[in-house]
C-alpha cells in the first residue's frame, strides 16, 4: 500500500522559515518525480515545486522561486521542501505527491501527472 506521510508543517511569522518532509513507502520512489502542491483556503490546488528522479532537476512556481528549495534523498525515500522568507500568502495545506513511474519530468507542473498524494500538512504564516 502506497503511503506519503508529510511532517514538519506549522505556524510561523512572515519572513520566517519552515521545512516540511514527506516519507514515501510502498512505491518505487527513485523512479518518480516528486512534487509539492498547495491549496489555500477557498482556492484550487496549485503547483509549488518538483524534483526529478536524478535528485538534481528541479522546477518551481514563479511565486516561490528563490525562496523555496526542494530536495530529495532516494536512499531514504524522502522529499523535502525548505520554505524561506515566508509570506502570509504562502499559508496553505501542503501536499506531497508522487508521479507515475518513469513519467517525464516536463509534466511536473501538471497536477494530473501525480498518481499518489499525501494527506497534507497545514502551514500558516502570520503577518
Amino acid at each position: 500500500q502506497v503511503q506519503l506521510a508529510e511532517s514538519g508543517g506549522g505556524f510561523v511569522q512572515a519572513g520566517g522559515s519552515l521545512r516540511v518532509s514527506c516519507a514515501a513507502s510502498g512505491l518505487t520512489f527513485s523512479l518518480r518525480t516528486m512534487g509539492w502542491i498547495r491549496q489555500a483556503p477557498g482556492k484550487e490546488r496549485e503547483f509549488v515545486a518538483a524534483i526529478g528522479r536524478d535528485e538534481r532537476t528541479t522546477n518551481y512556481a514563479d511565486s516561490v522561486k528563490g525562496r523555496f528549495i526542494i530536495s530529495r534523498d532516494n536512499t531514504k525515500d524522502t522529499v523535502f521542501l525548505q520554505m524561506n522568507s515566508l509570506k502570509p500568502e504562502d499559508t496553505a495545506v501542503y501536499y506531497c505527491a508522487a508521479s507515475g513511474a518513469s513519467r517525464p519530468f516536463w509534466r511536473s507542473r501538471d497536477l494530473r501527472s501525480y498518481d499518489y498524494w499525501g494527506q497534507g500538512t497545514q502551514d500558516t504564516v502570520s503577518s
